[in-house]
């Protein structure tokens, strides 16, 4: 095998399998040990180099990272990392953390930047310009920035208050918002003489489901129109009897908003079992304890209305089964479910009737333009697209690092760069060594449980849609949940020459992801591990021969748990424990170049620690 390269930042960045599994890649180890500090605001400020909307994802978040915690392999359930987003964010101090917000230059760099569409992606590419000397102007459709965020999640969920800060955040910046200036002409837009354009228009369009008497009444609601007319102020009520097709995080924000709205029964209908839905899992709980019915393997077949009145919808029962590598469906029996209201959550795409045909934009057969998935250029130069503009709908989180990404080609692009050469990330690796045994992070194995978020009493929730069913974390859940945290950031990091290869380290391992073998091939080598290396997909870490035997010091990636004991119990220093700090390009860094702060660094506060966790800050992992 060839010796691991760990200069590379990419090896240990996927070691780090909380902030590889985040879209924006976002410091998840080193938050949590500042939100466990009782550092606040340092713990935003972080977050907000990478994912820009912590207040907001620590409440909405599809929460990629949390699959990927290494927490799961040890008892099944994840830290609480977007919570803890939500602690470091309702806790910050505003004063402190606006101090430290990216500076806007006065001198502009005479280069101007149209965003169409003000939804996370458009306001992440204006974040990342503005303090370049950008001037950046959106054009929104509608009364106010926020895309989805604010017209498809539901107070409940998402106070304004939170999308009101967050977003005036980067609008303070000195974006040229201007609201209800819809493009109905991206000819008419690209004759206005913008150096770059970025389209970020989302995905406005649900998915019909045109089934016989889809026409015939005015009861049946595509969720995604009929969550911004709530959000709009248009709808404040529902009939009783409410059916909602299709079990996405969509589809559980419109049961649960017709629950508020008057819904007195409220059913989900499911083409497929619970193994298939879309929704998130913490969603689909909250709907329940909400006292939404689910119900699988319904199969809507046509609309039930007598009179221009509707009265319910017919479903086929179907049972599933693969045949030729492919899902089938049979049908069981035929049943009708009285309903009042229908609506319909099956999906969302991207709409461009106002993106013409002959002005070098390639459109797939879907109409949709083609993007280039590294630089988010179209086929016409200055043109980008992203979030779900560019390839349908994602989470937030992503649209998030389209933004990024986009921002890197659109500073380039100005500049007369190649969009391909893009800014390679960094890294640092520093010693986490204080004394001979003792280490600047707390090591030890929690064994404490995921915490419980605590939720409004069923009653008080259901009264309105302006109560926010989460509660957040309080001082105690915060802290434990803090230390469950296994700190997978502080690596594990070898020097060959120091080996004595006395097997100390092997020894008091104890998840048995240390071996000194021979040379081989991998493949053959993972079979021959201490415990077999069965997980192909994480690297597995070889040191170059060794000066005793010539044999390699191979880990297992996928089984550690960065306790530190191999460098406590090494007599000659060969492991050290090294926190690893993946430093990440943004627009204005060159390829090549050093990684420099983007506006002010990150502080080093030392703040009031809040009542909240006043008493045992610093005390967690």
């Amino acid at each position: 095998m060839r010796p691991t390269d760990v200069s590379d930042p990419q090896y240990y960045h996927r070691v780090v399998d909380c902030q590889w599994g985040c879209p924006a890649h976002t410091n998840v180890p080193e938050y949590i040990r500042l939100v466990a500090q009782g550092r606040f605001t340092e713990a935003y400020l972080l977050n907000r180099k990478s994912n820009v909307f912590p207040g907001i994802l620590g409440r909405t978040c599809d929460r990629p990272c949390e699959p990927a915690c290494r927490r799961t392999r040890l008892d099944g359930e994840p830290v609480a990392i977007c919570r803890l987003k939500r602690v470091a964010a309702d806790l910050r101090d505003d004063e402190l953390m606006r101090a430290h917000l990216p500076q806007i230059p006065e001198a502009k760099n005479g280069k101007r930047i149209l965003c169409i569409g003000a939804g996370s992606a458009s306001l992440t590419v204006a974040n990342d310009l503005l303090p370049l000397g950008y001037e950046v102007t959106i054009y929104e459709k509608l009364a106010r920035a926020g895309g989805l965020m604010w017209n498809n999640i539901p107070q409940f969920r998402l106070p304004p208050r939170v999308l009101d800060e967050e977003i005036g955040m980067i609008l303070d910046m000195g974006v040229d918002l201007r609201s209800n200036h819809p493009v109905e002409s991206l000819a008419s837009v690209l004759d206005e003489g913008w150096d770059a354009i970025f389209i970020g228009s989302g995905a406005p369009r649900g998915k019909e489901l045109d089934l016989p008497g889809r026409h015939d009444t005015d009861r049946i609601h595509i969720g995604i129109d009929w969550l911004q007319s709530i959000a709009f102020g248009h709808i404040d009520s529902i009939e009783p009897r409410v059916l909602v097709i299709g079990v996405g995080n969509t589809a559980m924000d419109c049961c649960r908003s017709a629950k508020r709205l008057g819904a007195t029964d409220v059913k989900v209908m499911a083409r497929r079992s619970r193994p298939h839905f879309k929704a998130s899992p913490w969603e689909l709980e909250d709907a329940e304890e909400e006292l939404v019915e689910v119900i699988e393997n319904y199969s809507p077949r046509r609309f039930i209305v007598e009179d221009g009145v509707l009265t319910g919808m017919e479903f086929d029962i179907v049972e599933w089964y693969e045949q030729d590598g492919r899902s089938r469906s049979r049908t069981l029996d035929t049943v009708t479910i009285p309903c009042d209201a229908v609506i319909v959550a099956i999906g969302q795409e991207a709409a461009f009737p106002w993106i013409e045909k002959d002005i070098g934009i390639e459109l797939d057969r879907w109409g949709n333009p083609v993007v280039d998935r590294t630089t988010f250029q179209t086929t016409r130069d200055g043109v980008f697209v992203g979030g779900d503009a560019a390839w349908g709908p994602e989470n937030i989180i992503w649209a998030v690092e389209h933004g990024h990404q986009a921002a890197i080609s659109i500073d380039r692009y100005c500049q007369s760069q190649p969009l391909d050469d893009r800014p390679a990330y960094g890294m640092n690796l520093v010693s986490q060594k204080m004394g001979m045994h003792e280490w600047s992070y707390g090591n030890d194995y929690d064994a404490a449980q995921r915490a419980r978020m605590t939720h409004v009493g069923l009653e008080e929730r259901l009264a309105t849609l302006e109560v926010e069913v989460e509660l957040g974390f309080d001082a105690k859940q915060t802290l434990r949940e803090a230390a469950r945290c296994l700190n997978c950031d502080v690596q594990t990091d070898f020097t060959d020459e120091l080996c004595i290869e006395c097997d100390a380290c092997v020894d008091v391992c104890p998840v048995n992801c240390l071996t000194i073998a021979p040379d081989g091939e991998e493949d053959e080598v993972r079979l021959n591990l201490t415990a077999p290396a069965l997980n192909s997909d994480q690297a597995l870490f070889a040191s170059g021969p060794l000066p005793q035997t010539a044999r390699l010091m191979l880990k297992d990636e996928d089984l550690c748990i960065h306790c530190g004991l191999c460098a406590e119990r090494c007599p000659t220093a060969a492991w050290d424990m090294g926190k690893f700090d993946l430093l990440i390009p943004y627009a204005g860094l060159l390829p090549g170049h050093d990684h420099t702060p983007r506006g002010p660094a990150l502080p080093i506060l030392n703040p009031t620690v809040p009542t909240l966790v006043s008493s045992a800050a610093g005390g967690a992992a």
